[in-house]
């Protein structure tokens, strides 16, 4: 009964089954087999309810959308054209940045692709460089923020492994900008030899007009890391303030969005996407907590012990795991059920839970571009009209220096830990 179980499940997934009735066709079958009372499913539903840290995440969503729909990535965009577009490669550094930047409020690299690409592209373009290296340049750059706070996934991993959210926003600082080093060393290098159109040297004039011009939405992250790291405010406290900042730049102060038009679609839109990242968290913590009842990750470890002696190589062994998990489920659903189970595993090796939270959202932050399932390829064919299969190829240098990049977060545990010394 449970093989048919289980293979009638597995056929439902393959269908197409949504991934919220899966998991809870799963728990629910898991726990009728063991006798466990049915009654904790919805027990799991009541306890995420009442987590403190649960509501940055819709507020958090909000803002970015918000500021996604303004003109405010034309404003970003415009002041770090001002102070890098005159250098050598200047424009596809600015380009990681800014877009790592956006992606860190939104939280979605589809809605950074979509309001920054469709600029980026052609100016990219324009000013010299391949088609190919621009292509992708604007899909790899739509995740690159997720380890940046106030990344959605960095508080829905912080929430579900149980790991101090605001240790979590300071660890991803150095492994982030470790990323974005690496990738404008690529840019550098790829730099075109013939200049497009632009200015040739650095203009004082416009580059003040332009950080006037954006001066909200660039103190905006810092206005957040001093109101939590100062001790000001909880992480909470400063999404509500993040959500009623931007509103009211966005409506009030730039008057790019109507309030009463405009607010509520995009109140609408946001929240779907908070509903289903808290639908799978709910229906996937039922069946978690069965896996850790009976002590299936314990099991996993002893099995892996026969194999795996070292912590280096569980190491790498986690990593093959994550990428191929990556390339196969989004992040958000990832967190929900992957982390609960490699938690005690990793712990058992020795490994720091803030540093197994960089490995594996770093891990994750590749799986936007990898085959099959990678997201951003498929926007990017959408939104810039390429071929999925033109987008592998241009995507696959980034690859390879994000798995570089990987390599040096997961063996060197310092530049995770820094803020924990």
């Amino acid at each position: 009964m449970i093989i048919l179980t289980t293979l009638g499940i597995i056929s439902l997934a393959l269908l197409g089954v949504p991934l919220f009735a899966i998991l809870t066709l799963g728990a629910l079958c898991a726990f009728s087999f063991s006798g466990i009372p049915l009654s904790a499913l919805p027990l799991e539903i009541y306890r995420v309810a009442s987590w403190p840290t649960l509501t940055a995440i819709p507020l958090f969503a909000l803002a970015g959308h918000l500021l996604a729909n303004s003109k405010s990535p034309e404003r970003i965009l415009r002041v770090a054209q001002a102070s890098l577009g005159h250098l050598p490669g200047g424009l596809a550094i600015l380009a990681l940045a800014v877009c790592a930047l956006f992606t860190a409020f939104t939280g979605a690299s589809g809605i950074t692709i979509v309001a920054l690409g469709g600029l980026l592209y052609p100016m990219l373009k324009a000013h010299g460089y391949s088609e190919n290296f621009s292509l992708g340049l604007v899909t790899t750059s739509g995740s690159l923020g997720l380890l940046f706070p106030p990344a959605l996934p960095i508080i829905l991993y912080g929430i579900v492994a149980r790991v101090d959210i605001d240790r979590l926003f300071l660890a991803g600082i150095v492994p982030g900008c470790l990323i974005l080093g690496i990738l404008s060393l690529y840019a550098l290098k790829n730099r075109p030899t013939i200049q497009g159109p632009g200015r040739d040297s650095f203009e004082i004039g416009e580059f003040f007009s332009a950080l006037r011009a954006s001066v909200f939405e660039l103190l905006l992250p810092v206005a957040i890391l001093v109101a939590i790291y100062g001790g000001y405010t909880t992480v909470t406290e400063a999404a509500s303030f993040t959500a009623f900042a931007v509103l009211v730049l966005v409506c009030f102060i730039r008057k790019d969005l109507s309030l009463t038009r405009d607010v509520p679609r995009l109140v609408g839109e946001s929240m779907a996407l908070v509903g289903a990242i808290l639908l799978i968290l709910c229906c996937a913590l039922g069946l978690t907590n069965y896996f850790i009842d009976e002590e299936i990750p314990t099991r996993i470890f002893h099995a892996a012990r026969e194999v795996i002696t070292h912590k280096y190589l569980f190491l790498l062994f986690l990593n093959i795991f994550l990428l191929l998990v990556g390339a196969v489920m989004d992040i958000f659903s990832a967190i929900v059920v992957v982390v609960p189970l490699i938690l005690p595993i990793a712990a058992e090796f020795g490994v720091h839970p803030i540093h197994l939270a960089m490995i594996f959202l770093t891990n994750m932050e590749i799986g936007f571009i990898t085959p099959p399932i990678g997201i951003n390829l498929f926007i990017s064919s959408a939104t810039f009209k390429a071929p999925v299969a033109r987008l592998y190829r241009a995507s696959f240098p980034y690859v390879v220096l994000l798995l570089v990049a990987l390599l040096l977060i997961t063996y060197i545990p310092t530049l995770s830990l820094l803020w924990e010394q």
